[in-house]
């Protein structure tokens, strides 16, 4: 029984999604590691590893090989290659401050969203079925909405990380006088912007939709005899 449960969880772990999950976080170790003597190489490296985060969830579907170890892999994975990058970009341009919220924003949120899901005995943290805004559920519910969302702000970032030359630039002027010089730039840099603004404000919404679960969950149990 111990070798067939062994054997189980071995499995798992070889899940090909999970595989896959395991190259994201080489491809972002490499990238985090280049990312001050080759700029280029960096964007190239941690953009692959965020197209793999929707590969892997396809293949999942695919081979039949969802788990529970599979989703937290690549919302760990996320957070953590996000984070890192935000917190680079805080200390290239002022206010630093700006993308130092972004990043407790993007962590708070993701993880009242994921503690907020087992408390209501959900299998998924993107169940919202049951949420009141609509802007919440049709982020994950409609796959390409989300997808937008998410490549705009990733995108967003890798573009202030490109265009960055000297330490400690305001960050408006940066933006504007990249952007001006270039129109291709000016519209890839408005739709990121787009995406980017859409997920800051489902980030918000999810935070306080989450906070509120857990805040019902202590009320039901107070009121439990």
């Amino acid at each position: 029984m111990a070798h067939t449960a062994t054997a189980k969880r071995t499995s798992v772990y070889l899940y090909i999604p999970n595989i896959l999950g395991y190259l994201r976080v080489l491809l972002n170790v490499v990238a985090f590691a280049l990312c001050f003597s080759s700029k280029l190489l960096f964007s190239i490296l941690y953009f692959i590893s965020f197209v793999c985060d929707g590969v892997d969830g396809w293949l999942a579907r695919k081979f039949n090989q969802v788990s529970t170890f599979g989703a937290v892999l690549d919302m760990v994975t996320d957070r953590v290659s996000t984070a890192c990058l935000l917190a680079i970009l805080s200390q290239l341009y002022r206010p630093g401050l700006i993308f130092l919220a972004l990043l407790g924003l993007d962590i708070a949120s993701h993880w009242l969203q994921m503690y907020s899901t087992f408390l209501c005995g959900k299998s998924s943290h993107k169940d919202v079925k049951d949420k009141s805004s609509w802007l919440l559920r049709a982020y994950y519910q409609h796959r390409y909405f989300m997808a937008f969302c998410c490549v705009g702000s990733e995108v967003l970032y890798i573009i202030l990380f490109l265009i960055h030359e000297s330490q400690d630039e305001s960050l408006i002027f940066v933006c504007v006088n990249a952007t001006k010089h270039s129109l291709p730039l000016l519209v890839i840099f408005t739709l990121a912007l787009l995406g980017w603004g859409i997920k800051q404000i489902v980030n918000i919404i999810q935070m306080k939709t989450a906070a509120d679960a857990c805040v019902m969950y202590d009320m039901r149990g107070k009121e439990k005899p």
